[in-house]
């Protein structure tokens, strides 16, 4: 029986996924084998050794500890493109909010007096008149799953898309329409952008990656859409820019301080992934992901150790999360043949400082091929499946 703890609320239909005679699932185990998590922070939890996989329902990761759970061999799921649809559709709704001034135009009529209030309506409406999305260029920093699907959408809408992202994926990159413009450089999107939309993770070098001097190369008039994460943006320095009138409007799913109060940002409560349907695709995802980690030693989609899919072809299989350093390799199939354990197919994979090996053995493993593994240096865990 396996032990799956989970610290937010997961959707039943990806829970169901662990069948009730292989699997516990509660929200109270102390050293579980997996862990599934949407937002709650892990940073100050403890971690038992038991743990082998946290799964993320979503595609952000910054609650989660990486560097941690990467060196006790903890695999970290994630969900890239489950909420793809929820954003896209948050950010196409802003950039209507924004270029029709709704938000201020619903204020606008919920204070006006219910005298005379048909002749008030006809009298304030023109200063919320808008623009239209067609013929508007829009930049997105950022083509993974969710930036390239609003691209997609926004180009059938009309608008001219330009999208920064020297790292995309080949998978994304077949999935962009041939109407979506390579941008060069982020100065030259910035210049370009009628709308900025950013869908990239906050790390050391996208911190404040909109500052004071690329927020001077916006278009008057531009629009900055932050559905991403906080701290991309240097809000301070933008707030200057609503203020003297270079910029139009700030949307943000991520207000912090008396900034949301600005008459020209439009914050919303963290929203971009709030759908039934993004936190059931989510669910389903992630648990998908976790049980075959857990049964057959497959990683698909983690954020820490290679993606590592091979079929099964022994009796049992060995996964190995190790350092990802030389001659571990020989090692690892050094200790197998010493015990007269035959290999029928193996993979291994590294992605950084790390690295991950599936061995499939001919017959059952004996105990003393896996402990003598866990003594080679480097060794992270060992499983036999």
């Amino acid at each position: 029986m396996l032990n799956i703890q989970v610290l937010n609320n997961i959707s039943p239909l990806g829970l169901e996924k662990f069948q009730k005679e292989f699997y516990n699932i509660s929200k109270s185990h102390r050293n579980p084998d997996a862990i599934l998590v949407r937002s709650a922070k892990m940073h100050d939890m403890k971690i038992g050794d038991n743990l082998k996989a946290i799964g993320r329902a979503g595609a952000g990761t910054n609650n989660i500890p990486l560097d941690k759970m990467s060196e006790k061999g903890v695999v970290v799921f994630n969900t890239p493109g489950a909420n793809a649809n929820a954003v896209k559709e948050l950010v196409i709704s802003s950039m209507l909010l924004a270029s029709r001034n709704i938000c201020q135009a619903w204020d606008y009529v919920n204070n006006l007096p219910l005298d005379n209030l048909k002749a008030n309506v006809e009298d304030g409406k023109k200063q919320y008149s808008g623009s239209e999305l067609p013929g508007k260029t829009l930049g997105i920093v950022g083509l993974g799953a969710i930036g390239v699907e609003i691209a997609n959408a926004a180009s059938i809408l009309g608008m001219d898309v330009i999208g920064y992202d020297p790292s995309i994926s080949k998978k994304n990159a077949w999935k962009i329409s041939s109407e979506v413009e390579e941008a060069i450089s982020l100065e030259e999107l910035f210049s370009r952008s009628d709308f900025v939309s950013f869908h990239i993770p906050l790390v050391d070098s996208t911190k404040n990656l909109l500052n004071a001097k690329r927020i001077a190369l916006l278009p008057k008039g531009s629009v900055v859409i932050n559905m991403s994460r906080n701290g991309i943006i240097d809000e301070d320095e933008l707030i200057k820019s609503l203020d003297n009138g270079q910029l139009n409007y700030y949307v943000t799913d991520f207000p912090i301080d008396e900034k949301k109060n600005h008459e020209r940002v439009i914050a919303l409560p963290h929203l971009g992934a709030s759908t039934s349907e993004a936190e059931d695709n989510c669910a389903v995802m992630i648990a998908k992901q976790v049980k075959d980690y857990l049964e057959n030693g497959n990683i698909v989609n983690s954020v820490n150790f290679p993606d590592s899919k091979m079929p099964r072809a022994g009796e049992e299989r060995l996964a190995i999360t190790h350092k990802n350093i030389p001659n571990m390799v020989r090692q690892i199939t050094k200790a197998i043949a010493e015990e007269d354990a035959n290999i029928v197919d193996m993979l291994n994979k590294s992605k950084g400082n790390f690295a991950y090996t599936l061995i499939d053995i001919e017959k059952e493993i004996p105990n003393t091929v896996i402990e003598n593994i866990e003594q080679v240096d480097g060794i992270l865990k060992v499983r036999a499946l």
